[in-house]
C-alpha cells in the first residue's frame, strides 16, 4: 500500500480505538489525512497530518487536540517519520458535533479514491460500496489489487500497478496492463506472462476464486478497501514461474 493511505488507515483506525476508550469525549464520525513527502520514490518524512473527529460539546477544541496528538498520532506514526516541520491539523474547521448522516450524507456510492489508494492508483471510476460483485467495478478491482499485491510480496518488483478493462457483455477482459514503474526484477513482458500462468480474470472465476459471493463487505465500510490482511484479496499465494 502506498505510505499515505496507509498511515493515514492506521491513524483512523487508532482513532477508533481511542474513542472507544473516552465515549464521554469522542464520537464516531471521522477522517485522517497524511500527506508525505518522497526521495528517489521513498517516503522520507511526513509533511501534515489531518485528523478530524466528531465530539462532544463538554470538550475543548484545545484539550481534544492534545488528546489526538497524544493517543492517536504519536502513538501508531513512526516518530522518524516526523520532524519540527511537519504540520498537524486537528479538527482543522472547528466544532464538529454533528455527525454522520445529519451532517453530511450522499446516496450515490463513496469516494473511491480514499476506498483505494489516496490518489496514488489510476481509477476508472466506478464505485465498490452498493454495487454486487458481478458488477466489474467491483471484483475485477479486488482481483487487480490482489495479482498486483502478490507480484509485489513475490519478490518480481518493488511496486505495481495492474489495469484490467471489460466489455460489457464479455466475460473475459479486453485488456490487461501490468506496471512495475521501473522496479521490476524481471521485465514487464515476463511478469505479465507470471500472471498469465497464475491467474484468471474471467468475471466468474473472480467470484469464485476470492469466493466473493460471502457476506464480507461490512469489513469494507471502514478504513478502505485495501490493505485488511482479512479480506479474500489480500491474501499473499506463491506464483509459479
Amino acid at each position: 500500500m502506498p505510505a499515505p493511505i496507509y498511515y493515514a488507515h492506521k491513524l483512523s483506525r487508532q482513532l477508533t480505538k481511542v474513542r472507544r476508550e473516552h465515549p464521554d469525549l469522542l464520537r464516531p464520525d471521522g477522517k485522517t489525512q497524511v500527506s508525505v513527502e518522497y526521495k528517489d520514490d521513498k517516503p522520507v518524512r511526513i509533511d501534515t497530518i489531518v485528523v478530524s473527529t466528531q465530539h462532544s460539546p463538554e470538550i475543548s477544541q484545545e484539550d481534544l487536540s492534545k488528546l489526538i496528538r497524544k493517543e492517536v498520532i504519536d502513538a501508531v506514526i513512526p516518530s522518524e517519520l516526523l520532524d519540527e516541520n511537519t504540520k498537524y491539523f486537528i479538527n482543522p474547521s472547528g466544532s464538529f458535533v454533528v455527525g454522520g448522516s445529519f451532517g453530511d450524507s450522499g446516496t450515490t456510492g463513496r469516494k473511491i479514491v480514499c476506498d483505494t489508494y489516496g490518489g496514488m492508483g489510476h481509477i476508472g471510476g466506478g464505485c465498490f460500496s452498493s454495487k454486487d460483485p458481478t458488477k466489474v467495478d467491483r471484483s475485477a478491482a479486488y482481483y487487480a489489487r490482489w495479482v498486483a499485491k502478490n507480484i509485489v510480496a513475490n519478490g518480481l518488483a518493488d511496486k505495481c500497478e495492474v489495469e484490467v478493462a471489460y466489455a460489457i457483455g464479455r466475460k473475459e477482459p479486453v485488456s490487461i496492463l501490468v506496471d512495475t514503474f521501473g522496479t521490476g526484477k524481471v521485465s514487464d513482458e515476463e511478469i505479465m506472462d507470471i500472471v498469465k500462468k497464475n491467474f484468471n480474470f474471467e468475471v466468474g472465476n473472480i467470484l469464485e476464486e476470492l469466493d466473493l459471493r460471502k457476506p464480507i463487505y461490512t469489513r469494507t465500510t471502514n478504513y478502505g478497501h485495501f490493505g485488511d490482511p482479512k479480506l479474500p484479496w489480500e491474501k499473499v499465494i506463491e506464483l509459479k514461474r
